[in-house]
């Protein structure tokens, strides 16, 4: 079982950043690939950015590539999501979640996190 916890969203205007954290418990969390996912209001769920469980590789919706950095701490069981030059279209609901690539896929898998919320306003 693998918990996991985001914090760090809230509102921001248009041009800010945020730091989202997705903090894990549970076993292995070094041994997981981890995907940031985000759903605004009336859409479907996206994949955001992705990062494989070395940290040695990652990737990026073309929507937010030269903005959004994923990066992971395996020692404090973390991975974060750093967001630059917020737009009104990132507010969305964003969500950590296990999973594993295909190629240069990444497909969630069992162990998401309950949400952060982040307003971008104009």
């Amino acid at each position: 079982q693998v918990q996991l916890v985001e914090s760090g969203g809230g509102l921001v205007q248009a041009g800010g950043s945020l730091r989202l954290s997705c903090a894990a418990s549970g076993r292995a969390f070094s041994s997981y690939s981890m995907g940031w996912f985000r759903q605004a209001p009336g859409k479907e769920r996206e994949s955001v950015a992705s990062i494989t469980w070395r940290g040695d590789r990652t990737y990026y919706a073309d929507s937010v590539k030269g903005r959004f950095t994923i990066s992971r701490d395996n020692a404090k069981n973390t991975v974060y999501l750093q967001m630059n030059s917020l737009k009104p279209e990132d507010t969305a609901v964003y969500y950590c979640a296990t999973g594993t690539y295909y190629g240069d896929k990444f497909s969630p898998g069992d162990y998401w996190g309950q949400g952060t919320q982040v307003t971008v306003s104009s």
